[in-house]
């Protein structure tokens, strides 16, 4: 049966995962706000979704206040003291799994932190259903046991606790087992009793920090109690009856605004038509261009993303370098990553955004004994050199796939939306939100509607141009006459990430659409 967009008005979350949903929904009957619920939500994916987030990753927040003030939290470490050129000696590129991929700090708790300054509910409230699970057991899903058996064979080799979780019975998990994460659960309890500064100083700190010593990792103590989040302006780009915004570098929030900023200047008269799917990846080519030339962390970087936003001049001199007919010749080097997009929005007027990840599928394949904590390998994306875009050095942040969108409408509408999926963030963000604000598409329709992908995804490594079935047949044909590469991958498939999306209106109506992808829900009342 196909999914309805669902409605309420008191408040409303969706998530990838239906208990996530649920975690969320309760802080907000609880009297928690939008924030509040967005960090229930996250603690409980890092339970239920452990191949996806975790609280060893990395987290990003857009959000827009009752007042109308947008503001962004980004919960991102940077790169080891120790983790310079000369511990990767002999090496061409940083290991995807491994100690030597766990070179950055996590800082999701951080963003935690940040978010909920001025809430009002106690911190053990809103980790009490993330708890509860850990310690009683979480059924395994569909997903999660095809991630598992997968990619078994180089994580379960790992030193640290993978195994002895994830595969108890010396197997990978199955559809229907359940999965206990009691030192996990522990953790939790111990972040609740504590606050959440104790993952970075203290007695919590000391034991994550020791565990990553004794497995290899070069993050140490001094690492983790340098760490802050961070509150930069989210970049912001007017199109025709909205303002939209998303997270500044080192994410890739600037590629999702350029696309839909050139979109917005091309001839398109359809939903899902020729016009709008190419003039889409190829604003998508054009975007990534200067993404993988210019984003990075902004503390090696002077280019003005935001200058180039603000420009219509320059925007219009790229959007004139799309070829309405033909394709331009691709790829460009993926970028890759795993993430779980969540939103929220209250009764008050606020909406939140947002996204975490620990990159990988269960990131770096370390999983602290002492505290279950699944450590992320984001920094296996810097490059080894002595310079230039993304050069791996202590204390830089690594370039960031995550990115959490928001539309501010002039009719007074607010959007909250985005999606797992490396590579395919940008384009899906920009799929749903041109079905939806430009053709008038329904929400739920818009994320359930087939899509395509320009490039890698997680669990891909091809950079063919994928689209899902249902289009119109000749939709297909046409853009393989335009000269894309072009890759029919079958029925809706998780490898076009796992997308949500929540609208507020002015009167205070509240719209949500999951993922028919996932195994997410909208929970609202």
């Amino acid at each position: 049966m196909a999914l309805a967009t669902i409605s309420g008005r008191n408040g409303m979350v969706t998530a990838p995962h239906h208990l996530a949903s649920a975690a969320g929904l309760s802080v907000l009957r609880d009297g928690g706000n939008a924030a509040e619920a967005c960090v229930a939500v996250a603690a409980c994916l890092a339970v239920v979704y452990p191949h996806m987030t975790g609280i060893g990753g990395d987290g990003f927040w857009v959000i827009r206040e009752p007042d109308g003030k947008v503001h962004a939290i980004h919960g991102c470490g940077g790169a080891a003291g120790k983790a310079d050129l000369s511990l990767y000696a002999g090496l061409h590129a940083v290991p995807t799994r491994g100690p030597l991929a766990a070179n950055t700090v996590a800082g999701t708790i951080s963003g935690w932190a940040a978010a909920l300054e001025g809430g009002t509910l106690p911190l053990a409230r809103l980790l009490r259903d993330a708890i509860a699970h850990a310690r009683a057991g979480v059924t395994v899903t569909a997903g999660g046991a095809g991630i598992a058996a997968a990619k078994g064979v180089e994580l379960r080799g790992q030193p640290g606790a993978y195994a002895a979780i994830f595969e108890p019975e010396g197997r990978p998990l199955h559809q229907g087992d359940l999965l206990r994460q009691s030192a996990l659960a522990d953790t939790l309890e111990r972040l609740s009793d504590e606050g959440l500064a104790s993952f970075y100083n203290g007695a919590l700190a000391a034991d994550i920090a020791a565990d990553l010593a004794a497995l290899g990792s070069p993050v140490s103590t001094a690492d983790l109690t340098a760490h802050r989040a961070t509150r930069p302006d989210p970049l912001h780009v007017g199109i025709r009856g909205a303002t939209l915004h998303n997270s500044a570098p080192p994410t890739q929030g600037f590629a999702s605004l350029l696309i839909l900023a050139l979109f917005d200047r091309l001839h398109a008269d359809a939903a899902d038509g020729f016009d709008h799917v190419h003039g889409l990846v190829e604003a998508t080519k054009q975007a990534f261009l200067i993404r993988d030339a210019h984003v990075g962390d902004p503390a090696f970087h002077d280019y003005d993303w935001q200058g180039l936003l603000d420009d219509p001049a320059a925007l219009d001199a790229l959007a004139a370098r799309i070829d309405p007919a033909r394709a331009l010749p691709w790829p460009q080097p993926p970028q890759w990553g795993d993430t779980c997009w969540f939103g929220a929005a209250d009764g008050e007027g606020r909406v939140v955004s947002c996204i975490q990840s620990t990159y990988f599928e269960f990131g770096s394949g370390l999983v602290l004994p002492r505290t279950g904590i699944t450590w992320q390998n984001r920094g296996a994306s810097f490059r080894l050199a002595g310079s230039g875009w993304n050069a791996l050095k202590p204390g830089r942040k690594p370039f960031h796939t995550l990115n959490p969108a928001l539309a501010c409408f002039d009719d007074g509408r607010v959007m909250a939306y985005g999606t797992m999926g490396g590579e395919g963030q940008p384009q899906t963000q920009a799929a749903l939100f041109t079905r939806y604000a430009r053709y008038g598409v329904d929400l739920q329709e818009a994320v359930s509607a087939p899509r395509w992908l320009l490039g890698r995804t997680w669990g891909d490594q091809s950079t063919t141009f994928k689209l899902e079935e249902g289009f119109d047949d000749s939709l297909y044909a046409n853009l393989a006459a335009a000269g894309h590469d072009v890759e029919r991958v079958g029925p809706l498939t998780a490898t076009m990430g796992h997308a949500g999306a929540i609208v507020r209106h002015g009167d205070g109506l509240l719209e949500g659409a999951t993922d028919p992808r996932s195994d997410g829900a909208v929970a609202t009342w």
